[in-house]
């Protein structure tokens, strides 16, 4: 009997997404995509193109629904398969601004104020501190409420809106009832966070100024290898492949990355390169990267040919989307006291 219920046993739901903001990098394959793309056959998965979040900050309408598609096309080309995956636009899912607005009024402003995101943004965008940045949380909790899902992949740099998510769906189950499920964030041990190749103790950011920190998925060979020889490692004059986060970072980031394209350990690392230097590591690693990502950037470039593909993969997505957040929107309607339609 226990055999047949774990058959019959409805699949985890697994959500997240990903601003498309600018091209996206090496860093969100490795620390997102690559993950999202392994657990389609375990969990009921549904991934988005955050276009909400990314106004934020001023966009070029033109380059934002360029790269709106590019992302889907890219996704596609990481292995999310839409035959096993919900991938949808952020935008065409009404639900998520209608429930972000509502949870906008369950988040204190202590709580909003004290993200590190909205201070760290805040600084970057002296000009342009706008509410949707203040409550650019409250937003993303809707985006996770909305599917009760039980799992959340998200960066280190997110587990802090995660935690936020928790508190305001605790607080409105509170006054509410047993409304929101509470899902738990979901940080892959291997590739979670990727640092800028010249700067290794920043994230690899795809809005970063500085082009030679980061790796971006389309980039062509010649200048991923040009990226890897520009990279930071130490100034220890032992020129040894080691790991060390504290005090060899730059190193440490490229063993990370190194290891997650290859699947190979940090032991195993450090043996290959065992009194070779940084002379013959950071070349390796660049042709490594070059051929994981020669094949999703010549998929993606196929797909973005087939507009009418697209165009069906991402209103199939947002129609199934709507549908299941449609149920949570209206059950959050009805607690509230809104009058039906």
């Amino acid at each position: 009997m226990s055999e047949i219920l774990a058959e019959t046993a409805p699949k985890k739901r697994m959500l997240s997404g990903i601003k498309p903001s600018g091209d996206m990098t090496l860093g969100s394959y490795l620390g997102a995509v690559k993950n999202w793309a392994e657990r389609a056959d375990q969990f009921d998965c549904y991934y988005f193109m955050a276009d909400l979040h990314a106004i934020t900050v001023r966009q070029n309408p033109a380059d934002l629904r360029r790269r709106t598609l590019e992302q889907l096309a890219q996704y596609i080309a990481c292995g999310l398969d839409p035959e096993k995956n919900t991938l949808f636009i952020q935008s065409h899912v009404h639900q998520h601004a209608e429930l972000g607005w509502i949870l906008n009024c369950y988040s204190m402003f202590g709580e909003l104020s004290r993200m590190t995101q909205f201070k760290d943004k805040s600084a970057k965008n002296e000009d342009n501190i706008n509410g949707g940045l203040f409550t650019y949380p409250s937003l993303m909790a809707a985006d996770i409420l909305l599917y009760q899902p039980d799992l959340v992949p998200v960066g280190e740099d997110q587990k802090q809106h995660v935690e936020l998510c928790h508190t305001i769906a605790r607080r409105f189950n509170g006054v509410y009832g047993d409304v929101f499920k509470i899902p738990e964030p979901f940080v892959p041990k291997m590739g979670a966070r990727v640092m800028s190749l010249t700067n290794p103790l920043a994230k690899m950011s795809k809005s970063e100024n500085e082009d030679t920190g980061r790796v971006l998925l389309m980039d062509p060979p010649e200048v991923i290898m040009k990226q890897f020889k520009r990279a930071i490692t130490d100034s220890d004059t032992e020129n040894c492949v080691r790991f060390d986060k504290e005090n060899k970072p730059g190193v440490a980031n490229l063993m990370t990355i190194y290891a997650a394209v290859t699947g190979k350990s940090y032991a195993d690392i450090e043996m290959e390169f065992s009194g070779m230097g940084y002379g013959a590591f950071k070349p390796a690693v660049g042709e490594a990267v070059v051929e994981t990502l020669r094949p999703i950037r010549e998929e993606a470039t196929r797909l973005m040919k087939d507009k009418g593909y697209l165009e069906n993969v991402y209103k199939t997505g947002a129609e199934k989307a709507s549908y299941v957040a449609e149920k949570t929107l209206r059950k959050v309607y009805k607690k509230l006291g809104f009058v039906a339609k």
